[in-house]
């Protein structure tokens, strides 16, 4: 009898443990995915109060317990039969639920990360949104005018009163131990108080006191956090990265990314030996040919960099790479550069006063960028920028990407040796997203990690100004994935256009470069292994990611 007794217990406590069965019909049509996408927008949001992001224990613990059911809600779509088209956007919306989940286990930028409550933001990302994690509530300034209308002077002051509170929220949500990011965050938010005195001298605020007045007060607000951070800083002991198994998770499940840590290892050394041997035998080849030499006059500056945006225009559109569309050359063209002094220069600037094109070719960006501008997808999901920075692949990769294949397509015909700075800028690439997953796998601090970044960058050209070292390697501990995904992302894109040829050859059809890159634009800014399926029809890269 006690044993009956024993296996009817133990098949009720097997019947209770179950998960609760839901009859609910499972949503068919697209347009109920596009609603969900609006309504997961509004939920990943956190909760205001006052106006400001609450980012509070309780506040985020609601958040997460409230999660999984919007991933239920999304498990419920049957997805069969859709175009592939639309089969890419559900799972654009599962990497960013993804992205929040792993944001509440792991990463809780609001507890361990201070460059978290960066509000001011002086100038626009070359991608789609802001690089690393931002809270809800920033303050992007480029997109005001000065002098001031009534009415975004009124938007300012809003925004600008934000900061107060949200600093002094920061003093109670920030218990995290994370070395690292507490210590190299300080920077950030000390910088924030720079940008906002620049505000003053902004035309037509010195007679604005009411404006005056807010900035002075998120001044000094700043200033206290910065003095907090500096106080806590001490008892900071803690590791920042994320670990192997969980940066493979988050590489597979969020950016989509179909690598373990141990693959990107193994692509990235091999993509900076192959980056390195490639420099040295360009070298060999060019050994007879006059060294290029840096422009060192303003005049002669202004002059490189006129030559250089006709030159890859040109290039693009009479040599079929690419359709170039109005808006292009406005897009580039507000992003030549100012001549620096030999002595200021860092590796970017380097490289842009011995011949821009490289640069130019990876400012691809501000291509994409405008046509988000000009021409917003068609599709709801992909015309605002994806969350967590899962579009890194796609435009970090891409703009590195095209480095290499402008130059195999003929860019640099006329002069050789401006093929060096390709390969040089590929191993800085290589060398730096190295030290990014050694950081992460807690095996190398960040300045050792950057250490990886600077010396195995070719012609010392990362030594000269350590501002830029500080600023990637801080950026890549505290996105997981961004720093490698120049080229895993690179990587990725070559081997679409490959199926992509391939599949063209199948068919007997030509393959025309012009066809593929106006095929990529028009896809939107996604993953690249979304952009394969999409492209080909092929789905494994998407399948080795998330299920």
């Amino acid at each position: 009898m006690k044993n009956l007794t024993a296996i009817i217990l133990i098949l009720l406590f097997i019947s209770c443990s179950k998960p609760v069965e839901t009859n609910a019909p499972k949503a068919k049509t697209y347009a109920e995915l596009e609603t969900l996408f609006k309504e997961w927008r509004d939920f990943q949001r956190p909760m205001f109060k006052d106006g400001v992001p609450d980012y509070s224990v309780a506040a985020m613990k609601k958040q997460q317990e409230e999660l999984r059911a919007w991933q239920q809600r999304l498990q419920q779509f049957d997805t069969a039969g859709w175009p592939i088209n639309q089969q890419v956007d559900w799972y654009i919306v599962k990497a960013e639920m993804n992205g929040l989940d792993f944001d509440h286990r792991v990463m809780r930028p609001w507890e361990r990360d201070p460059a978290f409550y960066k509000t001011l933001w002086m100038e626009r990302s070359d991608v789609p949104a802001h690089e690393g994690p931002t809270h809800a509530a920033i303050l992007d300034l480029w997109k005001y005018t000065f002098p001031l209308s009534p009415e975004s002077k009124e938007k300012l002051i809003n925004q600008l009163r934000i900061i107060e509170p949200l600093n002094s929220q920061a003093k109670v949500n920030l218990t995290g131990n994370a070395k690292d990011l507490w210590t190299v965050g300080i920077h950030d938010i000390r910088t924030q108080s720079e940008d906002l005195k620049s505000i003053l001298a902004l035309p037509g605020v010195s007679a604005q006191t009411d404006v005056v007045t807010v900035v002075n007060e998120a001044i000094a607000s700043t200033n206290d956090l910065v003095a907090w951070l500096e106080k806590e800083s001490a008892s900071k002991t803690g590791p920042s990265g994320i670990g192997k198994e969980n940066y493979t998770w988050y590489l597979q499940n969020v950016h989509l990314v179909p690598l373990t840590w141990d693959d990107e290892v193994l692509l990235l050394k091999r993509e900076l030996a192959r980056a390195w041997s490639a420099l040295k035998l360009e070298e060999h080849r060019n050994r007879a040919l006059p060294e290029l030499m840096p422009a060192d006059t303003p005049e002669a500056f202004a002059a490189l960099t006129e030559r250089s945006a006709k030159s890859l225009l040109s290039f693009l559109e009479k040599d079929e790479i690419i359709t170039v569309k109005e808006y292009f050359e406005p897009a580039l063209r507000a992003h030549l550069g100012n001549f620096v002094p030999a002595e200021k220069r860092n590796f970017f600037v380097i490289g842009l006063h011995y011949d821009p094109r490289p640069l130019y070719s990876h400012f691809y960006h501000w291509f994409e960028l405008a046509q988000m501008d000009n021409e917003p997808h068609s599709s709801v999901i992909r015309r605002e920028p994806s969350l967590y920075n899962i579009f890194d692949s796609r435009n970090e990769g891409t703009a590195t990407a095209v480095e290499e294949m402008f130059m195999q397509a003929g860019l640099y015909n006329d002069d050789p040796r401006v093929k060096e700075i390709v390969y040089i800028m590929i191993a800085q690439r290589a060398a730096r997203g190295l030290g990014s997953l050694y950081a992460h796998a807690n095996e190398l601090t960040m300045e050792e990690a950057g250490k990886i970044h600077s010396e195995y960058t070719p012609r010392g050209w990362m030594k000269t100004e350590k501002e830029l070292l500080i600023f990637e390697q801080h950026l890549y501990l505290r996105q997981p994935g961004y720093g490698t995904s120049y080229i895993t992302g690179k990587y990725l894109l070559e081997n679409t256009m490959a199926e992509f040829a391939r599949k063209k050859e199948l068919l007997q059809q030509p393959f025309l470069v012009k066809d593929f890159f106006d095929q990529l634009n028009a896809i939107g800014c996604i993953p690249i292994t979304l952009g394969h399926w999409e492209m080909t029809k092929d789905k494994s890269p998407v399948l080795k990611t998330i299920p």
